[in-house]
């Protein structure tokens, strides 16, 4: 099993177990997939786009059970970063770990399943 991870909000989330599928975050709407990240990208991804904010989750997901809707296509610094084109289904989720801010705005990413 691969793992792939998405930082998500806590209530972003919540909402998503109600409804029994996660659609994405604005963000993801605007670019027409779900951003995922690998273990090694998580720490890059929490810098870039959530420095500061709390309240967040990680959510584990074995990218085998995607697909052929996930796809690896180049990002940041031209690596490959798994995006899923289509809604998360829960059924795929592995684990819900917090992501705890630090005082200076950085993250505890916890050791992660590659």
């Amino acid at each position: 099993m691969r793992t792939i991870y998405k930082i998500c909000d806590a209530s972003a989330w919540r909402e998503a177990e109600r409804q029994g599928v996660f659609r994405g975050s604005a963000d993801d709407a605007r670019d027409g997939f779900i951003h995922f990240s690998t273990a090694a990208q998580v720490p890059g991804t929490a810098r870039k786009h959530y420095f500061g904010k709390t309240g967040l989750f990680l959510i584990a997901v074995d990218a085998d059970a995607l697909g052929d809707a996930l796809r690896w296509e180049p990002s940041r610094d031209d690596e490959l970063f798994p995006h899923l084109y289509g809604d998360l289904d829960l059924g795929a989720v592995t684990a819900i770990l917090e992501l705890r801010a630090r005082a200076d705005g950085s993250h505890d990413v916890p050791e992660l399943a590659q």
